[in-house]
């Protein structure tokens, strides 16, 4: 005789990490569901409140420099490791993670203006207005103890005739790139730059290597160019002239032919390499210079600091800004930087302070449980499904702004609307054809030079 007996475990029947919840099966029949819509709706509507609710940016402050922060870099070997100098010539090592300085880095007896790191992690280089670059061995390990921290000496000091704007190091090389009246092109074991590049008589105040093409350079002049060199040509490739200065570049790292240039005028531009006759995008949204830009690691969003004391993200390819950080002690941004995952923002400002954000205002964080994760994952997914929709539209939108960037702002809306009537009113009353208004891409351009 045969008898069958069915078998279930437990497991099957349970959730994890618990013995007395029952799992819930579903049936996703659409015909069973007919508030299926109204549901997700209601769903999205409390993800977006409840992203509002959980918003807190600001992780915490690294205090240490007695003057203003002027530059930044990323260490490549050491995920919460950053480097910062400052006005009065002090260079830090920071541990992001006990927020504290590991390391200090004496000796420029002017401002820093410029650091950055080579790819394998082992040399700084650094300049300043004191015309001398100095390249320093980065510690390889980032200790713990609370103990005073420890200072270094310099492994080379180069002198020069001028003072120097900006520094480079390339992606993949032995090369790096300073700005100052020239561009000069360094090796780590020379004493003399290998190369000079000059496009006009004004100083070059930054430059950046790209990182898909290791010889392929972007700079930006205080005459508003912004040129493209290439280090295996003797002249420089493309020059381009804007209506007012660029302060720094960044180039897409998962699209290397796109870079975007942080204006003077409020707005940052995205170019594509190959064509500079027009913008890719206009971002906006600012109400002052923007003094510093940086890439994640993703390509997908950019950080912005300002000369009106605010911190921006945008996404790659979005006209306005999907967030805005702002604290009541924070000062002019000088620079700003991406962390090595891109899920942290490091600003520098005029306060002396360097200050951790979230790269996602609402992000949880510590040790995520996977269904905690799954949550996220739907909500997110629910809010983008619904995002069209003029409730949760304006309840992601909504930004409380510090009094004077709401009149800052809410003052350029009304010039621009007035230009543009101006311009409408001009057309209207003129010979067809006779007046030719430029696309916002292409107006902040004046000519290009080959």
């Amino acid at each position: 005789m045969k008898v069958k007996v069915i078998s279930r475990s437990v497991d099957e029947f349970t959730r994890e990490r618990s013995q007395d919840l029952q799992r819930v099966f579903r049936n996703y029949d659409p015909s069973l569901r007919p508030q299926e819509k109204a549901v997700e709706y209601v769903r999205a509507l409390n993800a977006v409140k409840l992203d509002k609710i959980f918003a807190r940016p600001f992780i915490g402050a690294l205090d240490g420099h007695v003057d203003a922060v002027s530059c930044m870099t990323k260490n490549p070997s050491q995920l919460k490791g950053i480097f910062s100098g400052s006005m009065d010539g002090d260079i830090r090592l920071w541990d992001l993670a006990a927020r504290r300085t590991v390391c200090q880095f004496p000796g420029h007896q002017g401002a820093v203006r410029g650091l950055t790191a080579s790819t394998d992690g082992r040399i700084l280089v650094s300049c300043g207005t004191d015309c001398t670059i100095r390249l320093w061995n980065i510690p390889t390990t980032m200790e713990s103890d609370d103990s005073t921290k420890s200072t270094a000496e310099p492994a080379s000091v180069h002198v020069w005739k001028n003072a120097f704007w900006g520094v480079d190091h390339q992606w993949d090389g032995e090369h790096f790139a300073t700005a100052g009246a020239q561009v000069d092109i360094w090796n780590h074991n020379r004493s003399q730059p290998i190369n000079s590049f000059e496009w006009g008589s004004d100083t070059v105040i930054s430059v950046r290597f790209n990182p898909g093409e290791p010889n392929l350079l972007a700079t930006s002049a205080s005459d508003r160019s912004i040129i493209l060199y290439d280090l295996r040509m003797a002249s420089p490739v493309r020059k381009m002239i804007m209506m007012t200065k660029t302060n720094s570049i960044s180039w897409n790292p998962m699209e290397p032919i796109n870079f975007t240039a942080a204006n003077e005028d409020g707005n940052c531009y995205s170019y594509d390499a190959r064509k500079l006759d027009e913008a890719k995008c206009v971002h906006k949204d600012h109400v002052s210079a923007v003094m510093d830009i940086d890439y994640s690691p993703t390509g997908r969003e950019f950080v912005t600091g300002s000369y009106d004391r605010t911190v921006r993200l945008f996404q790659f390819n979005g006209g306005h800004s999907k967030e805005i950080y702002h604290t009541k002690r924070m000062q002019r941004v000088f620079c700003v930087k991406f962390s090595g995952d891109g899920s942290y923002v490091i600003s520098g400002s005029d306060d002396t302070n360097l200050r951790l954000w979230k790269a996602k205002a609402s992000e949880q964080l510590g040790v995520i449980l996977p269904r905690e994760r799954k949550k996220h994952e739907y909500h997110e997914a629910i809010k983008k499904r619904y995002k069209h929709l003029p409730e949760i539209s304006r309840i992601a939108k909504h930004r409380h702004l510090p009094r004077p960037i709401y009149k800052a702002s809410k003052l350029m809306h009304v010039m621009a609307d007035a230009k543009r009537r101006k311009e409408e009113k001009r057309k209207a009353h003129s010979a067809p054809g006779s007046i030719k208004t430029q696309p916002l891409r292409r107006r902040r351009i004046i000519k290009e030079v080959e």
